[in-house]
This record gives structure tokens, sequence and C-alpha cells, in this order.
């Protein structure tokens, strides 16, 4: 069997242990030893970018938000599906895990982020967005912690009160959409996001192509 090896380590600003690792030709990321996401099992990420960017293919001047940029699946589905006069905006608290894209996981999509039509910005999407102007997303992907529940920073449940769903749809362009990526269903956050005024739909994925069994969940919220 081949080794489980730690090749880069970080910390986050509440002390949370970011560590990456490598097992042959995969890598995976894991939060103080619990498992975040692995190389291995992308289908998830990329079904965020498709559900969250439904119609938009084809439009010209297309704007997307990427909360978190993980392997850089959910990116790469998005920069699939935008046309050359696009724009997605990528916010990634840690600079450790732009760097690792880089270093490490250069023949995987470390690549992109240096495409033109990508923007990387260090910092806390929720701060991105209230600094910016209203109306300027398409779509918002956001692929932040492990859902509703924190498990990397307890701040990052801003997100998914009702604060952070109205900021969300202040910033989303009307007929814009949201897309949450969650390890599991939440239906207190289903009625939250009701409650928000989005028309919501929640869609159960697979966390890879050949999985029998759909275990990871993303919520959709339309703005009317």
């Amino acid at each position: 069997m081949q080794p489980f090896l730690t090749i880069a380590e970080a910390e986050t600003a509440e002390g949370a242990k970011l560590t990456l690792h490598r097992r042959g030709e995969e890598f995976f990321l894991r939060v103080n030893g619990q498992a975040l996401m692995g190389t291995n099992a992308p289908e998830s990420e990329r079904m965020l970018a498709e559900l969250g960017c439904e119609g938009l293919r084809g439009k010209r001047g297309v704007r997307v938000l990427i909360g978190g940029l993980g392997f850089g699946f959910t990116l790469r589905a998005v920069l699939e599906l935008l046309g050359e006069d696009g724009l997605v905006e990528v916010a990634e608290l840690l600079p450790e895990v732009v760097a690792w894209n880089r270093e490490y996981l250069a023949e995987v999509n470390g690549g992109l982020v240096d495409d033109r039509r990508v923007r990387i910005v260090l910092g806390d999407v929720y701060d991105l967005m209230v600094k910016g102007e209203e109306e300027r997303y398409d779509a918002i992907l956001l692929d932040v912690d492990n859902g509703p529940v924190a498990m990397v920073e307890e701040g990052n449940g801003r997100l998914y009160e009702a604060g952070g769903l109205a900021m969300i749809g202040r910033v989303l362009k009307p007929g814009g959409c949201v897309a949450f990526w969650s390890a599991s269903g939440d239906q207190a956050f289903v009625r939250r996001l009701v409650k928000a005024g989005f028309q919501v739909r929640v869609e159960a994925v697979r966390a890879y192509a050949q999985a029998k069994r759909k275990v990871h969940t993303i919520f959709l919220g339309r703005r009317k």
C-alpha cells in the first residue's frame, strides 16, 4: 500500500490545523485530522458549479463568485461554461491553499488560478460581498467549511444565517442563483433560505461519478 504522506500544513485564524496529504497520485485535505476533501472525489464540487450556473452557458459578461478554492474542481467547471469575457472571483481565506494549488496541484487544477478570467481574492468571502456593489453576480457558489454546520471556522456560520442570506440576495443579480455545498441535508437551513425570499431547490449529489449513493447536498437559492 502506498504511504499517506503529509506534505504541507497551515493554521487558520481561529487555530484550526489544515493539512495537505498525498497518497500516490491523489491529494487530500484535512482539518484537525478530519477529512475535508480529496481529489479522488470531485463530483460534488463540479456539480456545485453546474447546478449553480444553470442557464449561464453562452451568455456574455457573466460574473461568478466562488467562496473557497479547495482543489479547484468548482473553478474548473465554471471556466468550462463561461465565455471569454466572463469573470470568476475566487475568495480564499488561506493564502497557503492558493500556494498549494500552484505548487503541489499544478497538474490537477492549479494552473487555473492564473487564468486571465480568474481573480483570486485573499480573504473572507463574506467580507468581499459586504464591501462590493449590489446586484453584481450572476451566480455565487459557496463551498465554505462543511456546510451550514461549521467545522473549520466558527465565523463561517454567518453565511448561513438570516443576515448573511439577506446580504447574498443583495449582491445577486435579479434571477441570479446562490449554491451552497454541504456534507449533509439541513431542513432548518432550507427554511431560512425560504424565509429570506429565495426560490429554493435541494439536490443530493454523488461524491464521485461512479458512486452508488448520493451523500452530499447542494442547496440552491434563486433570487426572485
